[in-house]
């Protein structure tokens, strides 16, 4: 049996970032396929009772800074917390952390291994300094990691990439998606890579491998 895991998230989540490599083991351990899905956090969020960063007050932005730091150390994986090509205000371009969406769902799309490409773009802009809005850096991004990024690029504008956003943001107003990342198994939300391990046990349930 085939089981789907959805993932309903922005390539501007350090979240998504730190869920990586944990993702990366429970897909494989457990042969499930993972559908990325991004989403429209600016349009959906708002109607779903999140919060963006932005909008929250001081103590939890500066709260939200602190978790960052702790799960750095926790998992032992670099990031910045202040990365230089992540907004503090409005950004001049709205679409600013749509673009690397546009190439992971174009990615999956063409049938590639689109969370290697997913995890590549979230580390640039978390952990390299790059500006993952411009197209130059998602094409470098890209071709590092194997794909071809100017064919990916590309095929961010194209109906078959626009379509599939849109499909995705609208299911995320559907399943009441309010943060980022946010897992859906068989129809249940986990909410944040600190739930992956929920996830795990999850699966090891419908496989009838764990505890009832």
């Amino acid at each position: 049996m085939k089981i789907d895991l959805d993932c309903y998230y922005s390539l501007s989540s350090p979240w998504m970032y730190f869920a990586g490599p944990q993702l990366q083991d429970i897909v494989r351990r457990h042969r499930v396929r993972l559908v990325l899905k991004p989403y429209d956090f600016q349009a959906v969020v708002p109607v779903t009772g999140g919060i963006p960063l932005k909008t929250r007050p001081e103590p939890r932005r500066s709260y939200h800074a602190l978790e960052l730091a702790r799960w750095r150390e926790h998992l032992q994986m670099p990031l910045n917390l202040q990365p230089r090509h992540y907004p503090t205000a409005a950004a001049s371009d709205p679409n600013w952390n749509k673009y690397p969406g546009w190439m992971v769902i174009a990615a999956q799309q063409q049938g590639l291994d689109a969370f290697v490409l997913s995890h590549a773009l979230l580390r640039a802009l978390w952990v390299e300094e790059r500006d993952t809005a411009q197209a130059d850096v998602r094409i470098e991004v890209a071709n590092e990691n194997g794909f071809d990024g100017a064919s990916l690029q590309a095929l961010e504008s194209a109906a078959a990439t626009q379509a599939g956003y849109r499909l995705y943001t609208q299911e995320a107003v559907e399943r009441g998606i309010f943060g980022a990342p946010i897992f859906v198994l068989d129809g249940e939300r986990f909410w944040g890579q600190d739930r992956l391990p929920f996830v795990d046990r999850a699966l090891d349930r419908m496989r009838g491998t764990g505890p009832g």
